[in-house]
């Protein structure tokens, strides 16, 4: 390809050079510079890659796209740009032939609710025999093959890279989690969703290197629907209004307490010696007896942002049923154990406002005690651990407080920290430092009709502690916690 065939859809300014030059690959990383690639420059909170071109120009990189001047030799084509985040973003989608195009895309923004969501619209879809690729939190997921990321969206170069080889294995369908960062740092620029749900918005994400403020962080979850052909909104949400206000594309929306496109109506929870759910009917534009088996009442939100997407699909609903009846996601209000003396549930709860939300949840189930196994990450804003040791002695019966991600701060600070505000509510607890040792004493010790928490880490599978990650999943510890106690007896 010539780039400027990769340009057409970005405004630019030709510095020097000719746009007939054959190019072949687009990096933004010095480090991996060669010939036949274009180079793009971008300036960082950090770093300002306009200052490695001469490294890449002595690795045989001739096209460099730019934001401000650089000096390079008269065979160097150079291109300047506004902005260099978005240039990579359209740049990438060209590179790998506007893959995103070739299939039904779905973007999911949030403050809460984005993992659930796209796993139960995955495990719809699926289930009626769809092939599904999803991005996200957990991780990319395509025809088999699961990869880590390291952001919930990834950067741009990386997306279209994934959606390139979701199509290349037959992928039909793509949803994914748009995180307001992503909006913010272009990473899904040129990317025009098919459906874009809205799920709600509470204060988070606002500090050093994220939001300035609530009202950019705001206006970052509205950009997804400038960016969708359908929208679709919790009109529960008591931000909808202000989220919604300029949206120019239909919009639809669902609700569990008055009149939307897509109602719940009639909820119960549900629990028994394998489920913790919640059982619902829905009305308006999908009608149906549904049951979903995770808890919580959020999830039944979750459940309809879903069901409204995937009504537009023409699915059996006896199948659609059935994915979300036995809906499974790593590390969000996962059934980790479930026997007549005792359910465990895991969950990635790591702020007060989560731990809120879950504890007042798994209440509304009724358990003899309601156990939580919490900690705190290291090197993070003190303030989460006194509200999350507040939260914990006001809404459980026994908070065991043990190592989250210490990073380089030490265990036994952190939880002085959280006993500091804990303690004063007057709630039981214990402190065990040892996150193993810590579940495997509130399983060890449960009495019938416990429910435990274990928080803050979910779907993770490392521990941090002084900057080495060792492998630690919660749910393999449970696991291995209920077998020694099988053992034992």
């Amino acid at each position: 390809m010539r780039i400027k065939d990769w340009l057409r859809e970005i405004s630019y300014e030709v510095v020097q050079g000719s746009l007939e030059v054959e190019v072949e690959e687009v990096v933004y990383d010095s480090r991996k510079a060669c010939p036949g690639a274009v180079f793009v420059c971008m300036r960082g909170a950090r770093t300002d890659s306009h200052s490695f071109c001469s490294q890449v120009y002595e690795a045989g990189g001739r096209v460099f796209v730019v934001e401000h001047p650089v000096e390079l030799p008269k065979d160097a084509v150079i291109i300047k740009v506004e902005n260099g985040r978005q240039a990579l973003a359209y740049l990438s989608a060209a590179r790998f032939g506007y893959p995103d195009r070739k299939m039904v895309t779905i973007g999911v923004t949030g403050t809460k609710g984005k993992t659930t969501t796209t796993h139960m619209i995955k495990a719809i879809l699926e289930a009626c025999g769809k092939k599904v690729g999803m991005v996200g939190t957990n991780g990319v997921y395509f025809a088999g093959v699961k990869e880590p990321t390291v952001n919930t969206t990834p950067e741009s170069y990386q997306l279209h890279q994934y959606f390139d080889r979701m199509v290349e294995a037959g992928c039909e369908y793509m949803v994914m989690e748009v995180s307001s960062q992503a909006f913010k740092l272009h990473r899904t620029d040129g990317i025009f969703f098919d459906f874009g749900i809205f799920t709600n918005i509470s204060p988070d994400h606002i500090g050093k290197d994220e939001h300035a403020d609530f009202a950019e962080y705001l206006a970052c979850k509205a950009q997804i629907f400038a960016q969708s052909r359908i929208g679709i909104g919790d009109l529960d949400d008591a931000h909808f209004d202000e989220v919604t206000k300029d949206a120019d594309c239909p919009l639809y929306t669902y609700s569990l307490e008055q009149d939307a496109d897509f109602m719940a109506q009639d909820i119960r929870y549900v629990a028994d010696a394998g489920t913790v759910g919640l059982k619902f009917t829905v009305k308006g534009r999908f009608e149906a007896d549904v049951q979903v088996g995770i808890p919580g009442r959020f999830n039944v939100s979750n459940a309809m942002a879903a069901l409204s997407v995937c009504s537009f699909f023409n699915l059996p609903k006896e199948k659609v049923c059935h994915a979300l009846e036995h809906i499974h996601v790593n590390g969000r209000m996962e059934l980790a154990y479930s026997s007549e003396v005792c359910k465990v549930i895991i969950d990635y709860a790591h702020n007060a406002v989560s731990m809120e939300s879950l504890l007042k949840t798994l209440r509304e189930y009724h358990p003899a005690r309601l156990v939580v196994v919490f900690g705190c990450g290291g090197n993070r804003a003190k303030e989460r651990r006194y509200s999350m040791g507040e939260m914990a002695g006001k809404l459980a019966d026994l908070s065991i407080i043990t190592a989250d991600n210490s990073r380089f701060e030490k265990v036994e600070d952190i939880i002085n920290d959280i006993k500091s505000a804990l303690i004063p509510t007057g709630g039981a607890y214990l402190e065990i430092w040892d996150r193993r040792e810590a579940i495997t004493y509130a399983i060890a010790h449960a009495q019938k009709g416990d429910m435990i928490a274990v928080i803050g880490k979910g779907h993770e599978d490392y521990q941090e502690v002084d900057g080495v990650r060792t492998h630690f999943l919660d749910r393999e510890v449970v696991d291995e916690a209920v077998a020694g106690l099988s053992a034992g007896r």
